[in-house]
């Protein structure tokens, strides 16, 4: 594991970081490299978004959604809402933590696959939110309004739910978005709650009742079977290359393709982000392991390959069937 602190020059909390994370490691090896940002595209490039910056293998495990590159200082929020100048302990120990398990559960799969499971999983930590200051309650009842209405729900329509904890719905909205469960927009409305999009894109699922909804990529899209306990579900995608179709329909949990020699890129960019950006868009169908080939050679900056069918419904299984169980 390769842990990189980006900081400022002469930044107070580097030293405090720093000692942090050698108590979170708890004496587990780790390569620690602390690298001083002074300007601005520097910081663009190493996605920096405040000193200091933590990256694990080169992703942020702290990023929150829609912060912009800064050669500023950084704050952080702990569990019980207290705003310090470096990640706590405990939050450093569950992202490092979660970092091991990942790798080891992708002992057998190729380098550029593990990779992927980082920005899906929360870099290790699952898709399902926490049981806790009501973000499972709010984020359970997200994904259940997409399911119903085929729509994001308004954060009016969250209140009862939020103030359940004694919050707000837009006060757990926006720490789900820093956790990366969802992304906002500008005015704190929801514009995707993984697997789910408000907006449009490539790949559109038919729920049971003749609900649609939209899919943030391909593994999403997979995965929504699983997640409703394995109900009938049809996905229309198409190919980015060849713009030719591809199905995937699940009826009592067994998956049909056509065409039968589909595939499913696996991949993300390089640099850190919500996966909503890091990854989420080279997530595609493709007709075949031709085009998908050909697809990746047209963008040399993703880092990625091609999975089978099964596969592909192992990992969207594995990462939202969680989603909406109970304890």
């Amino acid at each position: 594991m390769r842990i990189t602190i980006l900081t400022v020059p002469d930044c107070p909390n580097e030293p405090v970081v720093r000692e942090r994370i050698t108590t979170a490691l708890g004496g587990r090896s780790a390569e620690v490299e602390v690298v001083e940002v002074r300007e601005q595209s520097e910081a663009a490039r190493w996605g920096m978004t405040g000193s200091p910056t933590v990256l694990l293998d080169g992703a942020d495990p702290f990023a929150v959604a829609g912060a912009p590159p800064s050669v500023s200082c950084r704050l952080y929020r702990d569990a019980d809402g207290r705003v310090d100048g470096a990640p706590s302990v405990e939050d450093l120990r569950q992202v490092l933590s979660g970092a091991v398990l990942a790798r080891e559960s992708a002992g057998d799969q190729e380098c550029c696959e593990a990779d992927l499971l980082d920005p899906i999983g929360r870099a290790g930590r699952g898709r399902r939110a926490p049981d806790e200051r009501g973000l499972r309650a709010v984020h359970q009842a997200v994904l259940r309004h997409f399911t119903t209405e085929g729509t994001a729900p308004a954060p009016s329509v969250l209140e009862a739910v939020a103030a359940l904890a004694g919050r707000t719905a837009a006060d757990v909205l926006a720490e789900l978005a820093r956790e990366d469960f969802l992304t906002l927009d500008g005015a704190g409305r929801i514009r995707a709650a993984y697997p789910f999009s408000a907006v449009r894109t490539r790949h559109r699922v038919r729920l049971p009742e003749g609900v649609e909804v939209w899919s943030m990529c391909a593994v999403d899209a997979l995965g929504i079977s699983a997640m409703l306990g394995g109900q009938d579900v049809r996905i229309s995608s198409s190919d980015p290359v060849n713009g030719e179709p591809v199905t995937v329909t699940f009826t009592g949990g067994t998956a049909r393709w056509k065409p039968a020699d589909a595939v499913v890129f696996v991949g993300r960019r390089a640099g850190a982000g919500p996966a909503a950006t890091v990854c989420c868009d080279t997530l595609n169908f493709f007709t075949g392991r031709a085009s998908a080939g050909q697809w990746r050679q047209e963008h040399p900056e993703v880092n990625g390959q091609a999975v089978g069918q099964d596969r592909a419904v192992q990992i969207a299984e594995q990462t939202f069937g969680p989603l909406l169980q109970g304890d």
